[in-house]
């Protein structure tokens, strides 16, 4: 037995199917019950509670479709968090909010910088190029020697 004074687990047990012959039984069963007659007074009163609304349904036809819908306060601020998302966006895709500003800022810095590095790279391979060809040069004088 497991500590504490638990009982064991249920992850061994086999597994019991009800046939469908018995679930029509029972269903058939619970009809009978729902259909038996009331005992007592139950049958012959009729109670009614007055401040209950009864629900009308109405047709298809009866709804209108074409008036104003009343929207939830839910589904007010829903639509006009939305609108002013594509607000805030049509601006900063027009480079007009702060944050649009400080990253077309960023942008250009990264873009000198990446100019100034790709600048530098080609002088130093220039550099390298012009002295291996003054090397060889020199080092074709020396054999000729």
């Amino acid at each position: 037995m497991p500590k504490g004074g638990r009982k064991g687990g249920h992850k061994g047990r086999v597994r019991q199917y009800t046939s469908p012959e018995e679930i029509d039984a029972q269903l058939q069963a619970e009809k009978q019950k729902a259909n038996q007659k009331r005992k007592g007074v139950e049958g012959l009163i009729d109670i009614e509670n007055p401040n209950r609304v009864a629900q009308t349904t109405k047709k298809v036809t009866q709804l209108d479709l074409d008036g104003p819908k009343e929207l939830s306060r839910r589904e007010r601020e829903e639509i006009e968090k939305q609108k002013a998302k594509e607000r805030y966006m049509k601006m900063h895709l027009a480079g007009k909010t702060e944050q649009a500003k400080a990253d077309l800022a960023r942008l250009a810095i990264i873009r000198k910088q990446r100019e100034e590095a790709a600048r530098k790279k080609e002088e130093e391979r220039k550099a390298k190029d012009d002295a291996t060809l003054s090397g060889k040069r020199m080092q074709s004088l020396s054999l000729n020697k």
